[in-house]
């Protein structure tokens, strides 16, 4: 619910709040649309796109790389605020093997927390009304 109005649910995300804020809160499907999803989706294009323009592999990947790491961050990081864990949890992917799995099974297999936390209004609850 809206701090101003607890009655009416507070508005989507927009896309470029999505990819580059890191405050508030997305749901599983958010996250394997925008987090998954565009993120592969647009790594692949940016990569093809360097490598038609001539550019070798492995600076074409530090490129992609350096362009992704921000909306990355951001939306994992929503994501651990819905399962009401601080931003530091982005770390546990730094986790050889163990790390890969725990970020899965947390952020795109587990629920968030219901109603609001104290990083925001629970996602799903703007999609109930």
């Amino acid at each position: 619910m809206s701090a101003t109005d607890p009655h009416r649910p507070p508005p989507p995300l927009e896309p470029e709040q999505i990819f580059f804020s890191p405050r508030g809160r997305i749901a599983r499907r958010t996250w394997w649309l925008y987090g998954v999803g565009a993120m592969l989706g647009i790594g692949v294009l940016l990569t093809a796109l360097l490598r038609i323009a001539g550019m070798a592999p492995d600076p074409a990947a530090a490129v992609v790389t350096l362009v992704l790491l921000w909306p990355s961050l951001a939306i994992s990081i929503k994501r651990w605020h819905d399962r009401d864990k601080s931003a530091w949890w982005v770390l546990v992917g730094l986790i050889p093997v163990i790390g890969g799995l725990w970020l899965l099974i947390e952020n795109g297999l587990m629920r968030g927390t219901r109603g609001p936390n104290r990083y925001g209004d629970d996602p799903l609850a703007r999609r109930a009304r």
